[in-house]
């Protein structure tokens, strides 16, 4: 891992012409709900059955709900050796921060409205 990026850079980085792969551990029914435009659901629990899928990125940025499990994923995709040569960092914040500077694309699906919430996680 390469250590933590802000969620100005990320935003930056998603404005410019940069190839980066923005990484959202998160389960898949929270990503549908709401996300960083641009960005991959990999859940964190499948993420090790995954991890080949990185091997050619050059810079990969993970990101969850307040930027502490992302750390542990940058840890993981950063140990593995087909991304040795990738700039693997976590988002600092996450989403809560991002989204609130932001905002997040949010996805309308058919789920039941009585078991919609009010947070975007």
């Amino acid at each position: 891992m390469d250590g933590e990026i802000s969620t100005e850079e990320v935003k930056e980085l998603l404005e410019g012409d940069t190839d980066v792969r923005i990484v959202d551990i998160r389960d898949e029914r929270s990503f549908e709900r709401s996300h960083i435009p641009e960005s991959e659901n990999v859940p964190f629990n499948e993420l090790t059955a995954r991890i080949d899928e990185f091997e050619d990125a050059d810079r990969i940025v993970t990101v969850c709900p307040h930027g502490k499990a992302s750390v542990q994923a940058a840890k993981l995709i950063g140990s593995y050796e087909g991304s040795a040569d990738a700039r693997v960092e976590s988002m600092a914040g996450g989403l809560e921060e991002y989204g609130m500077q932001y905002g997040l694309v949010r996805e309308e699906s058919p789920v039941d409205e009585a078991a919609r919430s009010d947070s975007p996680f």
